[in-house]
C-alpha cells in the first residue's frame, strides 16, 4: 500500500515537471516569434503598417494612401531650404490628379528651424506657400526619439543611415514601398525628382 502511493506521488510530480518544461518552452517559442515578427516589421520596406497623427492629433494609417505615389518630406520654417515649400506645392498641384500625395511632416531636429505650433506652422504654409498638400503632427525625425515611420524610411532606403537636414525626401510607390532617397539640395521640381514621380505614376 505504502508503496504504491510512493509510486503515484513520484508519478505526479514527473507530471508537473513535465508540464512546467514545456509550458516554458512555449512561452520562449512566441516570445522568440514575436522578437522576429517585430525585427521583420522594422526591416520592411513597407509603411502601410505604421500608423501617425495629423495636425488636430487625429491618428492616421498610411494603409489610406494604398494606390498612391507618395512623396514624405520632413519641413521646417526657418531653414535655406524653406523655400522647397515652393516647389513642393507646385509638385503637388501638377500630379495630385494622377495619383500623387505629398506628406510633409515638421520637425525641430536640426537647428531648432521649427520652433512653432502646429497651428502656427499651418499657418505659416498657407499663408506664405499656400500649401494644400497634408501637413502631420511635429515629431523627431532624428536619433533615438525618432517617430517609427522615420525608423522604417531610414533603416529601409539607399543609403541607410539618419536624415541629414530639413527637407530630405523619400518616394513610395503605389504598393507602400519605400523606392528612393533624395537629399534636400535635389530641389521638388528639379528633373531627376519629377522623373521619378512620373515612372512611378506610370506603374
Amino acid at each position: 500500500m505504502k508503496f504504491s502511493l510512493l509510486l503515484l506521488l513520484v508519478l505526479f510530480y514527473s507530471c508537473q515537471n513535465n508540464a512546467q518544461t514545456n509550458n516554458s518552452s512555449n512561452a520562449n517559442t512566441n516570445s522568440t516569434n514575436t522578437s522576429q515578427s517585430n525585427k521583420s516589421n522594422m526591416s520592411s520596406k513597407n509603411i502601410y503598417d505604421v500608423t501617425v497623427k495629423d495636425m488636430d492629433g487625429k491618428e492616421v494609417k498610411l494603409s489610406e494612401y494604398k494606390g498612391k505615389v507618395l512623396l514624405i518630406v520632413n519641413v521646417a520654417s526657418q531653414c535655406g531650404y524653406t523655400k522647397q515649400y515652393e516647389g513642393l506645392e507646385k509638385i503637388y498641384e501638377q500630379y495630385k490628379d494622377k495619383g500623387f500625395e505629398i506628406l510633409a511632416f515638421p520637425s525641430n531636429d536640426f537647428g531648432e528651424q521649427e520652433p512653432g505650433t502646429n497651428e502656427e506652422i499651418r499657418q505659416f504654409c498657407e499663408s506664405k506657400f499656400n500649401v494644400k498638400f497634408k501637413l502631420f503632427d511635429k515629431v523627431n525625425v532624428l536619433g533615438d526619439s525618432k517617430i517609427a515611420l522615420y525608423d522604417r524610411l531610414t533603416n529601409n532606403s539607399e543609403p541607410t543611415g539618419e536624415i541629414s537636414w530639413n527637407f530630405e525626401k523619400f518616394l513610395i510607390d503605389k504598393n507602400g514601398d519605400i523606392v528612393g532617397r533624395y537629399k534636400s539640395k535635389v530641389t521638388p521640381e528639379s528633373d531627376e525628382f519629377t522623373s521619378a514621380i512620373t515612372a512611378q505614376l506610370s506603374k
